[in-house]
């Protein structure tokens, strides 16, 4: 039987959150996944681009850490979410078209510094934001709809460069079209007052061990990132290892599949949690299938148990980053500083692409792939092991 005190649908604010959250994955997924990538290579030239993305997307992963830390705290300090989300949306949606317009490597670069800590003074308050009004109970299903968000900047990449729909020069203003009318319904519509008070199930001191246990949730989550990053990054040279004839088509319609399909698992592993109280159990469930995906990809020999294989841990880590995000909100101890906090949660999302490609140059070269599954299957075992104790302490 449902427990009566979890709602059977989300709330307005939920779906609009949700919304939101899918328009933050399209202000980044097709400018860092497509656009820049060609912008730089038309710039510097295909073998002097690779260098410069790398440039780029270095100083971009230190903006957008420092300025998530940042205007996560100012938005704690200011107790003004909704101010900061849209001062950050207006900077994006001016800022998206800039970059398309640079005609340098270094206005690029300058522009990719300024996006990048626009899009975080949107993104991190508006992450703090669920947390002061999403109530625990309902922390399974946002977890759920926030699955929608990677199909969504996928999705978003594939539009904006179908070359019949959209002219190259205006890519990135429909980008940033796309990313306000995802963005301010949550500010229109959303329910006043701005924060509301404490929900009753925050406890107003933090309980033994919560320390511990938001280390234990910042680890899980870093281990699955850097799995992740690296398979997103060199899925394409693993399979062509496996069959050179496969093509970018294939790789990038194998992904899409995973993306959906991950959607109903995360919805109804996050509607279970809710329902049994037990918020840790999918996670650590998704972690344990993920290194299980790792170890079948170090396994396979043939590009059909590869694809299987990648497909398992695909989906399994899908559905663990999405549930892991709405839950990190429970685990918080300090309620009135969760903007600071989440930005410290966000290096979990920046670090990786700069531990990523070094793991990997050091790796395939002398030992090939089946050892870099291997160390990252090691990893997401620890994670899972982590938070399968948590989920036995709580």
């Amino acid at each position: 039987m449902a427990d009566p005190a979890v709602p059977a649908r989300p709330d307005r604010f939920v779906l609009l959150y949700a919304l939101a959250w899918a328009g933050g994955a399209i202000a980044y997924t097709p400018l860092l996944t497509i656009l820049l990538p060609g912008q730089v290579a038309a710039l510097a030239g295909q073998s002097a681009g690779v260098g410069w993305l790398a440039r780029i997307a270095l100083a971009g992963a230190i903006a957008a850490s420092l300025g998530n830390i940042t205007f996560g705290y100012l938005s704690d300090i200011t107790g003004n979410r909704r101010g900061w989300i849209a001062a950050g949306l207006l900077l994006t949606c001016a800022l998206l078209p800039q970059i398309g317009a640079a005609r340098s490597l270094a206005a690029t670069i300058t522009a990719v510094v300024c996006w990048q800590l626009a899009v975080n003074m949107m993104l991190a308050p508006l992450a703090a934001w669920a947390g002061d009004k999403v109530p625990n109970r309902q922390k399974g299903m946002l977890g759920g709809l926030m699955a929608f968000a990677p199909g969504a900047g996928a999705l978003s990449g594939a539009l904006v460069t179908h070359p019949a729909l959209i002219p190259g020069d205006q890519r990135l203003t429909v980008v940033a079209a796309i990313v306000a009318a995802c963005v301010l319904p949550v500010l229109l519509f959303a329910p006043c007052p701005l924060q509301q008070a404490p929900e009753p199930d925050v406890p107003a001191e933090p309980p033994p061990g919560a320390r511990r246990t938001v280390l234990e949730m910042w680890s899980a989550r870093m281990a699955v990132q850097i799995a992740e990053a690296t398979l997103f990054a060199y899925l394409l040279f693993w399979l062509r290892s496996l069959a050179p004839a496969i093509g970018e088509n294939q790789t990038a319609r194998l992904f899409s599949v995973i993306m959906v399909l991950s959607i109903p698992v995360a919805l109804a592993a996050g509607r279970w949690s809710d329902r049994k109280d037990r918020p840790i159990v999918p996670l650590a469930v998704s972690a344990l299938v993920s290194a299980a995906g790792l170890i079948g990809m170090a396994l396979a020999r043939d590009l059909a148990l590869a694809m299987a294989a990648y497909g398992l841990f695909g989906l399994a880590s899908a559905v663990f980053l999405s549930l892991h995000s709405s839950q990190t909100l429970r685990i918080l101890p300090r309620p009135a500083r969760r903007g600071r906090d989440l930005g410290l949660f966000n290096l979990t999302n920046t670090v990786p692409s700069l531990i990523m490609p070094w793991l990997a140059i050091t790796m395939v070269p002398l030992f090939g792939f089946q050892a870099l599954f291997a160390i990252l299957a090691v990893l997401a075992l620890g994670a899972g092991v982590m938070l399968s104790a948590i989920a036995r302490q709580t």
